[in-house]
């Protein structure tokens, strides 16, 4: 049996952390003399020590630890642990990575001098349009790439002819924005008459007045460019009137280097 502070060395587990873990049941003494109150530990226990502070380096809580050791000599059971711990360790390494690269761009824009928050707000007319469109619901917005490829396989079987310019849009039909299960219909202008399919249909769409900002980089300027627009549209005595759209001018699908990608945010209005 080791006194608490050569378990503590033989460990490397701090005598105060031994003793949070005593008071959670995590791990408690083998035995404590009665009459000293010294806290004894057994050689056995020290595999045990090892186990919590692997456990610990691989990011689990105290508390799920706790529930771990429980199972831990079961390997389907262990295995069941890691994989959700490693899921829920990925989604968070990916939103901090993309945290990184918003917080490293506005650095280098900021030193280059080319972040622009005075976005120029046009009024544009587009005019009827005869367009090839599909309109689903997907899981959010970086998911839309999955509605341009199954549209473009209908593009390829129907051998569609597309206008100049194509106008490759998506519209947004939500009520407000939204973290998942977006209602996106895409759409390119077309030159003929085609078949509709089950979910691809071919339609002529109106008239519509909107306030623009045509956006070079990548999508992290869209927060910035909205309030633009939604202080022009505020400003000028006019109100929304429709859901919001991108044009695609230069898109991921046509340039791999987001510095180069143009997009024209679009919100139809009409006057107050």
């Amino acid at each position: 049996m080791f006194k608490i502070g050569d378990f503590s060395k033989l460990s490397r587990i701090s005598i105060r952390m031994l003793r949070h873990y005593n008071d959670i049941g995590l791990l408690m003494p083998k035995n404590i003399d009665e009459f000293t109150s010294y806290r004894y530990y057994d050689v056995s226990q020290l595999s045990i020590a090892n186990r919590i502070q692997s456990l610990k380096n691989m990011g689990f809580s105290l508390e799920t630890i706790k529930e771990i050791l429980k199972e831990y000599e079961d390997a389907d059971s262990l295995k069941k642990y890691l994989k959700l711990h490693y899921t829920q360790m990925k989604e968070k390494s990916d939103r901090i990575q993309k945290q990184l690269l918003i917080i490293e761009t506005t650095i280098e824009q900021l030193e280059q001098g080319s972040v622009n928050m005075n976005y120029d707000v046009v009024i544009k007319n587009f005019p009827e349009l005869k367009v090839i469109s599909l309109r689903k619901v997907i899981p959010a917005y970086n998911d839309e790439g999955m509605l341009w490829g199954e549209l473009n396989k209908e593009l390829i079987k129907q051998k569609v002819s597309c206008a100049n310019p194509c106008y490759a849009m998506a519209v947004f039909f939500d009520e407000g924005y939204k973290e998942n299960d977006v209602d996106v219909e895409i759409r390119l202008a077309v030159l003929n008459n085609y078949k509709d399919t089950k979910d691809v249909k071919f339609k002529t769409t109106d008239p519509i007045t909107a306030a623009t900002v045509i956006v070079k980089g990548d999508y992290n300027q869209l927060t910035a460019v909205c309030e633009a627009i939604g202080n022009w549209i505020n400003d000028n005595g006019y109100e929304i009137d429709g859901p919001m759209f991108n044009i695609y001018h230069v898109s991921p699908a046509m340039e791999s280097n987001p510095d180069n990608w143009i997009t024209e945010v679009c919100f139809p209005i009409k006057s107050k």
